[in-house]
């Protein structure tokens, strides 16, 4: 996703920043032409690009991705290489990429990219991870899977038993008692994105919803310092943390409760938090969620007098997990 980010004009502007970063990083570190001769011939702009590049064992994070690549069976590689061709692109050395010795330096290549455009912005993308996954959470508490498999990307319609969804192509994926699991992605724009495959593990991976008011910006080593943080220190400030630490978040009206302030006075010190990097606020119903970023957890585990908060009723984290339905993805828009 990040390499479409990279290379096309369309929903650019909220990576702005990421862009240009990412851009200087590739050319300082002299990836710019690994990654324009190894990595976008595999990863077309539009349309089809092989399943064993987005390995089930990425799931455990890059290393495991990576063993994942490399465990891929030389047929299914071929297999995919080929599909990838009859589709209208792909590489002339494709096929290549059975052998161990071509796959390894592809390893090699994408952990050099991840490293030098993704890895850096591991804090904001985990801060935006957590955002979602509490309104997920709260989405179930609230309204059921039926809630939640209304919610994941624009315009998708739940009527049991089947789940429709804009997509490039009209396909029909039928999970035939197999789970289906729901990934966000931080660089995902537009439609929902399944595995092309309908024999692997059934998945959905869909856009981000953006944060309220949290511009994307790259890392900095001066943020959080200087004045946005001077104003924290405070217990009020640090029980306000302390309510978002939840599982699922804190609303505004939560956190006036958990810290004896007013609705309005608890907005303001989110709003100082948000601010300074350590709260990051999703639209969520009528409300807007607030929970931790790293930054935020960081703070809060070097011992900031956070009091006790109050914990609203009926409001403790459930775990989620994998919902079960038929899903059609049509061409809708």
């Amino acid at each position: 996703m990040s390499l479409h980010r990279l290379r096309s004009r369309q929903g650019r502007r909220p990576y702005a920043p990421w862009y240009r970063a990412a851009r200087a990083r590739l050319h300082e570190g002299g990836l710019a032409g690994p990654v324009r001769s190894l990595l976008l011939p595999l990863v077309p702009q539009t349309g089809y690009f092989p399943d064993f590049l987005t390995p089930a064992e990425s799931a455990e994070g890059i290393d495991a991705g990576l063993k994942g690549i490399l465990a891929t069976s030389p047929e299914r590689v071929l297999g995919e290489v080929r599909r990838l061709s009859g589709a209208g692109g792909g590489p002339s050395w494709g096929a290549r990429l059975a052998e161990g010795d071509a796959r390894s330096r592809l390893a090699r290549t994408i952990r050099a990219y991840h490293d030098a455009v993704v890895a850096p912005h591991g804090d904001e993308i985990q801060a935006q991870f957590e955002a979602e996954r509490a309104v997920r959470a709260r989405t179930l508490l609230d309204g059921g899977l039926d809630g939640l498999l209304r919610s994941p990307g624009s315009g998708a319609e739940w009527k049991p038993p089947v789940l429709t969804v804009g997509y490039p192509v009209d396909r029909d994926l039928y999970l035939e008692g197999r789970g289906l699991r729901l990934i966000p992605s931080y660089f995902c724009r537009g439609n929902p994105v399944a595995l092309a495959d309908p024999r692997l593990e059934p998945v959905l991976v869909y856009a981000l919803g953006h944060a309220y008011e949290s511009p994307r910006r790259p890392p900095s080593t001066d943020r959080g310092r200087g004045e946005p943080l001077s104003a924290l220190i405070g217990r009020t400030r640090a029980a306000v943390l302390s309510a978002a630490a939840s599982g699922t978040g804190a609303t505004t009206g939560e956190l006036a409760l958990a810290t004896g302030v007013s609705a309005s006075s608890a907005s303001q010190h989110a709003t100082a938090l948000r601010n300074a990097g350590l709260l990051v606020s999703r639209r969520h119903a009528m409300s807007v969620l607030h929970t931790l970023t790293p930054l935020g957890s960081t703070m809060l585990a070097a011992g900031l007098p956070a009091g006790r908060p109050r914990v609203p009723a009926g409001r403790a984290p459930l775990p989620t997990g994998p919902g079960q339905a038929t899903v059609s993805a049509s061409g809708a828009t």
